[in-house]
């Protein structure tokens, strides 16, 4: 039996950050399903494309979607890794956004009102700490 298993499962591509995406959406969908029918038949379907994809031959496509998949998710990763560091340093520095470029700068709190030089544009303003 074992032998069966790994010989099915030699050449196959497996599980990946899109396939673990796909299993919670699809968990979450069923749960849904509960209450409302149709995320019951959308959480199948997305189960049944997750398994289609971890017992798929096809790597160099699977590994293709993954990339694109981590691609489009880094930019909300990163958002929510700075909103995770502003919320922590939320004691010691306050954040200011430059009225002419939008660029956001940090400057320690407690210094009164200072004036600002924005890195990127140059332009000077003045806000109290």
């Amino acid at each position: 039996m074992r032998a069966w298993f790994q010989r099915f499962m030699s050449g196959r591509y497996g599980n990946d950050a899109f396939g673990n995406f796909l299993c919670v959406a699809s968990l979450i969908c069923l749960v849904l399903g509960f209450f409302v029918g149709i995320f019951y038949y959308i959480g199948l379907a997305l189960l049944i494309y997750t398994y289609f994809r971890m017992f798929s031959r096809n790597i160099p496509k699977r590994y293709a979607e993954n990339q694109k998949y981590l691609q489009m998710s880094a930019g909300v990763k990163t958002k929510f890794a700075q909103i995770k560091q502003r919320f922590a340093l939320r004691k010691t520095y306050r954040y200011f956004s430059c009225p002419r470029c939008k660029q956001q700068i940090r400057v320690p709190k407690g210094r009164g009102r200072i004036s600002i030089t924005c890195p990127k544009c140059g332009t000077q303003f003045i806000k109290k700490t």
